[in-house]
């Protein structure tokens, strides 16, 4: 590999100009793609073999023409104080606001509270249902315009008007944070570096990467359906693996030319050796990714297949164009200090030690006391973990300052906290010897149960064998006793069948929310015993150790439970809920655990393999275990540390979108990297292989014969530069020496 690598970097530095033109070509290309395609996004969320899923096709086939996926709005109006909305200057308010309503181009109907009975008991409040022929997310601009707009009428008349249902949803936005994020990642490399040029390749690079990675998204995104969080996602993860990516290779580069090489021999073995990093960090990424299609829900595996191929995107840039950019650079990546020395100035054996040699030599010497400090500051945070509540989002999640929530309140305040979330009961009575009877017996046996506070009648389609139930529960959408009716109507189908002969489902958003967080607990171990087993296997083959990859996998665990108990405590406890802006508290996005297990794996296993890897290096060339990580320290630590900055900047401006689910993903991965980069990585990791000793790169012999040497600590390509070809090497002309 590492050899392999070597001559990549190479090849690319001299055929700089080539490489360089193809990824803009790559980026061009792209481009145009994505600007001649459409880019209206999906908002629908499929559970392919769960009972609110099979109830959504059964209605969609039997109920032709109901758009059961269009988009829905709910019109809330609300009476002044001291008056009703039956009075008939709100009346006839209310009828002029529900004839705006129905004028829509793409509206399907727009429903009279007043015939549909839906008005609050003290008759202050009403809503109008407003259904779409299209999904929200195929709304034009002026449907949307059209809905506000009798909104505002309706204001103008003197009612409290607001506005909720999924025609309101927008495409999500991350503001000026993420932008902050990237100017504080360019800060830490400036730092880090001491060179513009070096600070700025990595950011240059992943930009480009991400460029192509978003483009080639939004040119697919309607052929395969694809979520609007999907490219923020992927954004998200290949900006900060773009960066690091290209930061450890920049690093690398440097310190060869610092021993006195020369540029065309610096970054091929740089390539060699932290590409070969790079490689496998990244394989460790791409598998936790695209090991979340196990869970077989389609906008999860959607978002994790992008997301992993901005990964891949990324380690192709950072072994190809970096090396590229090198060659234009020269040797202006140094400070411009160390260029007035020509670039020669190694460390001197006198030099006072930096800090990641110092703190690597403290852990050494009291490595008992570091562990247990690390692990019981990260139990305590893993504590509210335990609490944990799933579910996902709904208008009630919304900002109070919305007017989806502002509806959302109204609805229960007028009707009840459960008309926000109504379950549709589907009764399939197409092999009932009398199928109004059955939806009938269906509809009285529903209106018994405790959590009900009404079974609406029975809805036939045309055909007469399916009905439709509407069934208000007394509890909110989001409540524990929601869950437990939504369980009970399921229990009651066995009987309901064998009585009247016709089958009973359950759907509808709460339906759909309760079924997908039961989708990712089925699915948490399996993805787990994948994710985590097949990048043990790969940490054997890379660190060639049975003890330094369990390590790591149990260090994630670690650091990934602690980083959920600090979700739960900020956005469903509410601490330190206003520094992060989260305006409403409640249950945690169902898809946020497993998702998040995903991508903390993968970065995790990156500072694993970019720290460790210079340890094995060291070991590897003769040191003692002890050595080998001050070693590792005193070459890795500070290039971790500002890799760990960036990564912790890029996703912390995620944490000012819009969106909730991105909010939330944003925090959660900020705050794992910063445990698992600065604890695990920096103080537990250490502290385990000083209480190992020898017995950390211990692998037994016949698995040291079966597991393929693929040499990422470069020790092969040592011996061969190291032979006779090595001084033919540096006669060869350079054409960028300069």
């Amino acid at each position: 590999m590492a050899t392999f690598l070597y001559r990549l970097g190479r090849l690319a530095f001299r055929r700089r100009g080539l490489v360089a033109l193809l990824w803009v070509v790559v980026l061009a290309v792209t481009g145009g793609l994505a600007a001649s395609a459409s880019s209206a996004a999906s908002g629908n969320i499929t559970i392919p073999g769960t009972e609110a899923q099979k109830a959504f096709e059964l209605l969609e086939e039997r109920f032709p023409g109901s758009s059961p996926d269009g988009a829905t709005a709910r019109v809330v109006l609300k009476a002044p104080d001291g008056e009703k909305i039956t009075d008939p200057e709100n009346k006839a308010a209310v009828g002029e606001v529900v004839a705006e309503l129905a004028k829509g181009d793409q509206v399907q109907q727009a429903v009279d509270p007043f015939r549909a009975r839906a008005v609050s008991p003290d008759q202050t409040i009403a809503y109008s249902q407003v259904t779409y022929e299209v999904s929200g997310f195929e709304l034009t601009e002026e449907s949307r315009e059209a809905l506000k707009a009798a909104a505002e009428e309706g204001r103008e008349a003197g009612l409290t008007v607001e506005t909720g249902g999924d025609a309101m949803a927008a495409v999500p936005h991350t503001g000026a944070a993420e932008v902050i994020g990237v100017a504080i990642a360019a800060i830490v490399l400036l730092i880090t570096f001491g060179s513009l040029v070096a600070a700025g390749l990595p950011l240059l690079t992943a930009l480009i990467g991400v460029g192509v990675t978003v483009a080639v998204i939004t040119a697919v995104t309607v052929p395969l359906d694809l979520n609007t969080t999907t490219p923020i996602l992927a954004t998200m993860i290949g900006l900060a693996v773009g960066i690091d990516y290209a930061l450890f290779i920049v690093s690398r580069y440097r310190a060869e030319l610092a021993e006195g090489r020369e540029p065309l021999e610096a970054v091929g073995r740089a390539t060699g050796t932290a590409g070969s990093a790079v490689v496998f960090a990244g394989l460790t990424v791409v598998i936790a990714l695209v090991g979340l299609s196990v869970v077989n829900i389609p906008i999860l595996t959607k978002m994790g297949l992008a997301a992993g191929g901005s990964v891949v995107l990324a380690v192709l840039v950072a072994l190809t164009l970096i090396p590229a950019l090198l060659g234009f650079a020269g040797k202006k990546v140094l400070p411009r200090k160390q260029r007035a020395k020509d670039g020669a100035a190694a460390p001197a054996a006198g030099t006072k030690d930096g800090a990641g040699t110092r703190w690597a030599r403290f852990v050494l010497r009291r490595p008992v006391a570091v562990l247990l400090v690390s692990v019981v500051g990260l139990g305590l945070l893993a504590v509210p973990a335990k609490d944990l509540q799933l579910n996902l989002p709904d208008d009630g999640s919304q900002p109070t300052s919305t007017t989806q929530r502002r509806a959302y309140d109204l609805i229960a305040e007028g009707f009840g906290p459960g008309t926000n979330g109504p379950l549709i009961v589907t009764v399939d009575a197409e092999d009932s010897d009398d199928p109004e009877a059955a939806a009938g017996a269906t509809a009285e046996r529903l209106q018994g149960l405790d959590g009900v506070a009404a079974a609406m009648p029975p809805t036939f389609n045309k055909a007469g064998d399916t009905a439709m139930i509407t069934v208000i529960p007394k509890s909110a959408p989001s409540s524990a006793a929601t869950e437990d009716l939504v369980h009970d109507i399921r229990g009651q189908a066995g009987g309901i069948a064998e009585a009247t002969g016709a089958s009973v489902l359950v759907t509808g958003q709460t339906a759909m929310a309760i079924d997908v967080s039961q989708k990712m607990d089925d699915a948490l171990v399996p993805y787990l015993i994948l994710v985590v087993g097949l990048a043990f296997l790969l940490l054997i083959v890379v660190f060639r150790s049975v003890l330094v990859p369990l390590k790591a996998a149990l260090g994630f665990l670690l650091s990934v439970v602690a980083a959920l108990g600090s979700v739960v405590a900020v956005f469903q406890w509410g601490w330190l809920a206003d520094v992060f802006g989260v305006e409403q508290t409640g249950p945690v996005m169902s898809l946020m655990p497993i998702l998040m297990i995903g991508l903390v794996f993968g970065l995790a296993m990156d500072y694993e393999v970019f720290l460790v890897t210079r340890m094995r290096e060291a070991h590897v060339h003769g040191e003692t275990p002890h050595e080998a990580v001050v070693t590792g320290f005193e070459l890795g630590a500070r290039v971790v540390t500002a890799a760990a900055l960036i990564m912790i900047s890029v996703f912390a401006g995620f944490i000012g979108s819009s969106e909730s689910m991105i909010k939330m993903i944003g925090f959660g991965l900020a705050v794992a990297v910063l445990f698992d980069a600065f604890v695990i990585r920096m103080a537990v990791v250490p502290a385990v292989l000083a209480l190992l000793g020898k017995s950390a790169w211990w692998l037994p012999r016949w698995l040291d014969k079966v597991v393929p040497n693929v040499d990422v600590e470069g020790e092969k390509l040592q011996r061969e530069l190291n032979g006779p070809t090595a001084k033919a090497d540096e006669r060869e002309p350079v054409a960028a020496r300069d």
